[in-house]
């Protein structure tokens, strides 16, 4: 096994860039993925654990973003210089979406569990836990 030193200063683009490509953020040599979106619990290569990840809905916003902006942008610029029928709209850019979606998730979220890991959030600060607690704890008397 390779070994990280978990103390060292962490390069947050160098993370998400690993992480876009599918690998371990940590090593750059393991896969983050196990299946399409699941995160694995630990690289293969390193033993970096993954599952502190809270990716949650962001990857998916973060597409819908991107996918809008492209698909927006050349749907205007069709529309303008072709002025094509609504179905051939519907078929242009129905499978475009779909196509741009299905393709950008993974990297997008592995990127995001690269960031999430270099900022040493969610657990990947090393001593297994969040620093702050989400939801606040009544006092007891």
């Amino acid at each position: 096994m390779i070994e990280v030193h978990s103390e060292s200063k962490r390069d947050f683009l160098q993370a998400m860039k690993r992480g876009a490509l599918s690998r371990c953020p940590a090593c750059g040599l393991g896969k983050i993925f196990r299946k399409f979106l699941k995160v694995a619990d630990e690289c293969p290569a390193c033993g970096e654990e993954l599952h502190h990840h809270r990716a949650d809905d962001f990857p998916a916003y973060v597409v819908i973003f991107i996918v809008g902006h492209i698909v927006v942008s050349l749907l205007l610029a069709v529309e303008v210089a072709f002025r094509p029928s609504y179905w051939t709209h519907a078929f242009l850019w129905a499978p475009l979406t779909l196509a741009l979606a299905l393709l950008l998730l993974p990297p997008v979220k592995g990127a995001i569990v690269g960031l999430q890991w270099a900022l040493r959030m969610h657990g990947f600060d090393g001593e297994g836990g969040d620093e702050l607690d989400p939801v606040p704890r009544p006092a007891e008397n």
